[in-house]
């Protein structure tokens, strides 16, 4: 008994312990072992075979035991297939080892799990005792075997769209930009694709079953986004995140408010022209609404953008079209390019903008992922692979 749990604790399956002994001074555990294998399946033809043709000794690092490395002295049986036409010699397979593999799959998990945790290469290869090539190699070919675990899920009932910069083009100087899109329902990425293209998008996702399921699409104001969505997603509708909408006259207040103030960060009145004024007490609002009284065009861009957010905070589809009717009747009497502008965005967008009071969904889940993304890419120091940087991601945003 006691042997039968050591075996199936430290060691793999099918093998048997034979010996073994601690170098002290270098923190080594070896374990000298043997397969338990008496027949076997010959890969050539298939031929079942008991003929031993020789053994041979193989040495695999197996996951660290406490502190202490761990090797497995393993010997292994090579069988004599017994086909009439094979008489072909191939060595015996150990579960839990890859062909020709020289670290276990276990050793492999174990890597993962420290190049998650560890800040650098350095000290992922002073803890597992392993080369860099070896660390890297390992460490994505498990983040592969994890994205394929859940690789055939279908679509969720909702996803959010978005995108953020990947690297800069060496050859024209442009930035490269990665899409991600969103699990909601799972609260997980579901895949992240290079570009922003419409066809793009959807020769990289085609391979995910379901798409009638999906029946919200989040998105900010990307007019990609909007016909990817409506070509990909039948029964999806589109939803115009809100947060997008309503700094769309962010810039242009700004703008227009330095040409009084100047450019100084620390003016108080920069945040108060941006801020929601439900948010302020009755007397800053009142001393706000005097300041601008001398700024025509400045006031009715902050009254345009406190009517967005009194849109906004309509309940139901009919109270905020009504909301969104009036706001573009007074903006079709405005003399300024930027509302005649923000007019023709908001009738651009004008049922996307609506959806979102029927489902009250919004980008937020999205933008958290894409700043996840960020510091990944932060921490280490931007990826030369798209293909390294996708897995990584997959991996730390499930």
């Amino acid at each position: 008994m006691p042997h039968s749990k050591l075996t199936q604790f430290l060691l793999l399956p099918k093998l048997k312990l034979i010996d073994m002994n601690s170098i002290t001074r270098h923190k080594v555990v070896v374990f000298h072992c043997e397969t338990t294998t008496k027949i076997a399946f010959c890969p050539h033809c298939g031929e079942e075979t008991s003929t031993i043709h020789d053994t041979r000794i193989v040495t695999v690092i197996d996951a660290p035991h406490g502190n202490k490395k761990k090797i497995l002295k393993i010997k292994k049986k090579r069988f004599r297939c017994v086909g009439l036409h094979c008489k072909k010699v191939f060595t015996e397979s150990i579960d839990g080892i890859k062909k020709r593999g020289r670290i276990t799959q276990r050793m492999q998990r174990h890597i993962l799990y420290v190049c998650d945790r560890f800040a650098n290469m350095k000290a992922a290869k002073k803890h597992t005792r392993l080369g860099n090539k070896t660390i890297y190699k390992r460490h994505y070919d498990q983040l592969e075997l994890e994205w394929r675990k859940r690789k055939d899920d279908p679509w969720p009932k909702t996803i959010g769209i978005d995108e953020h910069s990947f690297q800069r083009n060496k050859q024209h100087g442009h930035m490269e930009f990665a899409t991600i899109v969103v699990d909601y329902n799972n609260k997980r990425v579901k895949e992240l694709i290079p570009g922003r293209i419409n066809g793009q998008l959807q020769a990289a996702l085609n391979y995910i079953p379901g798409r009638k399921n999906v029946r919200n699409v989040v998105c900010d104001l990307s007019k990609s986004y909007r016909s990817f969505a409506k070509d990909f997603f039948p029964n999806a509708k589109v939803v115009a995140d809100h947060f997008h909408v309503i700094r769309l006259l962010n810039p242009h207040i700004n703008r227009a408010r330095k040409e009084i103030t100047g450019d100084k960060r620390n003016l108080r009145i920069r945040k108060l022209l941006l801020m929601n004024s439900r948010k302020l007490d009755y007397w800053t609002r009142s001393e706000i609404h005097k300041w601008l009284k001398q700024y025509p065009k400045l006031q009715q861009l902050y009254l345009a953008k406190e009517a967005l957010h009194k849109m906004y905070r309509c309940k139901g589809r009919k109270r905020a079209k009504k909301s969104l009717g009036l706001l573009l009747d007074t903006l079709a009497c405005s003399q300024f390019k930027e509302l005649k502008s923000l007019r023709r965005t908001l009738m651009d967008w004008k049922d996307e903008i609506l959806n979102y009071f029927e489902s009250r969904i919004t980008n937020a889940r999205t933008e958290g992922y894409n700043n996840v993304c960020k510091q990944l890419q932060k921490r280490a120091y931007g990826y030369k692979s798209f293909k390294n940087y996708r897995l990584k991601v997959l991996y730390a945003c499930t």
